[in-house]
């Protein structure tokens, strides 16, 4: 039998491959999230006003599957992972949740902190995982709760290194936000910046939450 390593190690190099070779998306379910999502349909073409998702940097794939693997069981579900690549600007799709078999994903926008960002450029200049910073962290996560708070349906993440493991403390979490949906890119040339979470469109969090829901990893990085 192969084992859980064998497992995904296998599936890091579909993942790369497809993500360098296919402009297929996945779409979530027009559903209400639940702990344990379906598995997502083939998908619809994004709206013109986004520019195009950019492919992951190979070696940031590599090490958020190295990642998964390394967790263990800290990480219950290793069907699908989530990258943000923060080497790409905002305003392009730069988070993929990644199917670990097939190597398809879906693309969505995602803020960065302010504290990465001071001048407001639209690119991570920098991470950060003290207090207060406001800042984006480095580093594999794991998705937790569900809660209601100020930014309404949001998920609580905990940090599994030691570049995030601040992130309950900082309150770091996925949630929707105006300055995160795409009408933003061209209004502005960039979405607006959120305290160090990571935030994504009000219209697109629902797909998020159906795709990552409780359990899986969301690995941040830079290349």
């Amino acid at each position: 039998m192969i084992g859980r390593r064998g497992l995904v190690m296998s599936g890091a190099a579909a993942a790369v491959s497809a993500l360098a070779g296919s402009s297929k998306h996945l779409v979530a379910p027009a559903a209400k999230p639940t702990a344990a999502p379906q598995a997502p349909s083939l998908a619809q073409a994004r709206p013109a006003m986004v520019p195009a998702a950019p492919t992951p940097e190979p070696q940031i794939v590599r090490e958020a599957l190295a990642a998964l693997d390394g967790h263990g069981r800290r990480v219950p579900h290793h069907d699908r992972i989530a990258v943000v690549d923060f080497s790409v600007p905002s305003a392009q799709p730069r988070m993929k949740v990644i199917d670990i078999a097939s190597g398809k994903a879906k693309d969505f926008l995602v803020a960065h902190g302010s504290g990465s960002d001071p001048g407001h450029t639209g690119y991570l200049h920098k991470f950060s995982n003290v207090p207060d910073s406001n800042a984006s962290s480095q580093g594999a996560f794991v998705t937790a709760d569900y809660y209601v708070g100020k930014h309404g349906r949001s998920q609580r993440l905990l940090g599994l290194d030691p570049t995030n493991n601040n992130a309950l403390e900082r309150a770091i979490v996925v949630h929707g936000a105006w300055y995160a949906n795409a009408d933003m890119i061209p209004a502005h040339g960039k979405l607006g910046r959120s305290q160090g979470c990571f935030a994504v469109g009000e219209t697109e969090l629902a797909a998020l939450f159906e795709h990552l829901g409780p359990g899986r990893m969301i690995y941040s990085a830079k290349a």
